[in-house]
This record gives C-alpha cells, structure tokens and sequence, in this order.
C-alpha cells in the first residue's frame, strides 16, 4: 500500500511548487498545519502590495515589473486577525486526518476509503459519529454487517473532532518541503535551543 496516502491526498497547485509564502494569522500561527497555509508567491506579493499581510522572511529572489523590484516573500503575516471556525465541516479530507489516514479497523495506512459504522441500509447516517476511515478489504469484509456481526472493532469510538483537534492532528504531517525561513512558525516536534 502507499504509504504516503496523506500527501498525495492533498492537492499541490503548480504554482506552490516554487517560492511559495507560509501564511500566518494575525496571532502569528498558521492558518492551518495540515493542508499547510501556503500562498503561491504572485499571490504573497499581491497582498502585501495591497498592504493586507506583513512580510516577515524572504526568498534570496527577487521578480521585477517596469517599475518595482521585489524579493519574494517566504512568511507573511494577515493584518487582520481571522477567526478559526467554531465547528471542523465534516469532509472526507476532515474524516481521513481525524483519523490520521489510518484505518480504524485493522491500522492500516495508505489508500482509504469510509465506512458507516452502522450500515445506511440498517438506519446508520452519514455523521461524524457513524463514519470511519477504512482499507478497503476492511471495509469489504465488515460489508452491510454491524460491528458484532462482523466480528470488527473499532480502534478508537467515532466522534466529532473540534478544528483545534484537527490542527493538532495536522501537525503530524509535515509537507515534504519546508524552508528554514517557516520553522520558527511551524512546531512540529522541533528541539528546542536550551
């Protein structure tokens, strides 16, 4: 199986792949660790000449226009503060990092699909509380069964994650690329200087 399923998961725009900003709230926190908040660099200097983000770090490189010449942005910061949401929006993105692209029934990673805990032919719903990250051959074996039926458990109880839940899950999943100019903003397990 693939083990890297939670990378390739997420969608990489051609234009993150060179230069891109790491964009922090007003709070200097990430907007969010795992899809990491990151701008393509057009976008980075088009906020910062609008005078709606700081910049705080930049690439070695710089663009130029007739009459300006710049160095691209590698950290900027919003100037307005913008408040995380109170309730995480049940996606299948959400559900696979609730469950850290894990399957619930046997703890395999790679590909994965869901499962409804309690079949929707049996009255289970489409929730937070009855849908579960799943291999398939798990999800092929539980079938249209409960979990007693089947014989399955579940490695953790299904719940409704809180969006610091999921941030806090998304921090386990660094990006394949990180500068240096991002790791004072980032923690993910970083040692400290004593």
């Amino acid at each position: 199986m693939n083990t890297d399923f939670s990378t390739s998961f997420v969608r990489s725009p051609a234009a993150l792949r060179e230069h891109p900003a790491l964009v922090l709230n007003a709070d200097f926190r990430p907007l969010s660790y795992f899809p990491l908040s990151l701008w393509p660099w057009q976008e980075a200097v088009k906020a910062a000449w609008l005078d709606r983000v700081q910049i705080i770090a930049e690439y070695d490189v710089t663009v130029r226009s007739p009459s300006t010449e710049i160095r691209l942005p590698s950290v900027v910061v919003l100037r307005d503060y913008v408040k995380p949401a109170r309730m995480a929006a049940f996606t299948r993105f959400n559900l696979f990092l609730r469950d850290e692209f894990t399957c619930q029934y046997c703890g395999s990673r790679g590909e994965m699909t869901f499962d409804h805990v309690v079949p929707r032919s049996r009255g289970g719903r489409t929730t937070w509380e009855n849908v579960v990250a799943s291999c398939s051959p798990c999800n092929l074996r539980k079938g249209n069964k409960t979990l007693k039926q089947s014989g399955m458990k579940l490695r953790k109880p299904a719940m409704r994650p809180s969006p610091d839940q999921l941030q806090n899950v998304g921090r386990k999943f660094p990006p394949n690329f990180l500068h240096d100019s991002w790791l004072d903003y980032l923690y993910w397990d970083a040692e400290l200087d004593a």
